[in-house]
């Protein structure tokens, strides 16, 4: 039970992190852009209830109200209903900005091109290949995880930090690997297509530059491999096929054949543990 426990724990300090690192492009770009005095959050009295409001729930209403007032343009706030749309909207982007930002992208990929490497159009079902993905991810992903919640989810729970700080903090992690993924070519690519100015460092490479690129990039890996698992598998059907036609047996479908042996194949080399091995350390820096 105290397994399971730590589990979860782990599971909300996952989703936790990755709602600071979607702040990190939502939040932080208008909030920071313009520096705008606000009024301070004590002075404001609450709309709803009379007890006593903690310095994390202040810091948290006080920068998501000064992101939606800069995002009027003229500095009066939005009114509550395109608030409540503005964050809806946010929402509905949040699995696929957590998905582009980790190395789910990778391995969902690598997966896919798996099962048709093997001739297999449903095994396993999409569900347990996203599911697989997605805990290989937190895997892969769990320094980053553990330094966010070390650096922002922790301080920011217990009051210390503002969710700015935060949420600065925890996008300095992600950029960081995601950093590392990327190809220099592709970054130079994206670098010159938004006609910026040469990088002093890493750190200085925008989000709107740095997440184009790691999505390209990872997507130029994820195909690398994916041809590398397809050539053994592909070797078998070849040679199913010329002893088909050998034989004579012209009319009946190669892949009939050859699945079986695709299948004994990869029982025999251990594939799922190749596989998932090697996906986790091609994330190796």
């Amino acid at each position: 039970m105290r397994t399971m426990a730590e589990e979860f724990g782990r599971l909300r300090m996952l989703l936790a992190a990755l709602l600071l690192a979607l702040g990190t492009l939502t939040l932080a770009a208008p909030a920071f852009a313009q520096q705008q005095a606000a009024p301070p959050a004590a002075a404001q009295a609450p709309a709803l209830g009379t007890g006593p409001v903690q310095p994390g729930a202040q810091a948290a209403s006080g920068g998501l109200t000064r992101a939606l007032d800069d995002m009027s343009g003229d500095g009066r706030p939005l009114s509550l209903s395109l608030q409540i749309l503005v964050l809806m909207s946010l929402l509905t982007v949040l699995p696929s900005l957590v998905l582009m930002m980790t190395s789910f992208t990778r391995i969902i990929i690598v997966l896919s091109l798996l099962r048709q490497a093997m001739g297999l159009s449903q095994t396993p079902p999409n569900q347990v290949l996203v599911g697989l993905a997605l805990f290989l991810s937190m895997f892969v992903m769990r320094p980053a995880i553990d330094q966010i919640s070390a650096s922002a989810y922790t301080p920011y729970g217990q009051g210390q930090i503002s969710i700015e700080e935060a949420i600065s903090r925890s996008g300095k992690v992600f950029h960081g690997f995601m950093a590392k993924q990327t190809r220099q070519s592709d970054l130079a690519l994206f670098q010159g297509l938004a006609n910026a100015p040469a990088f002093r460092s890493t750190e200085d490479i925008p989000f709107s530059i740095l997440l184009p690129a790691f999505v390209t990039s990872e997507l130029k890996t994820a195909f690398q491999i994916g041809f590398m698992i397809f050539l053994p598998f592909l070797i078998i059907d070849l040679v199913v096929a010329s002893t088909l036609m050998a034989l004579g047996m012209m009319m009946l479908s190669p892949t009939i054949i050859s699945m079986p042996f695709k299948l004994l194949l990869f029982v025999l080399v251990d594939g799922w543990a190749l596989t998932m091995g090697s996906l986790a350390g091609s994330f190796a820096t």
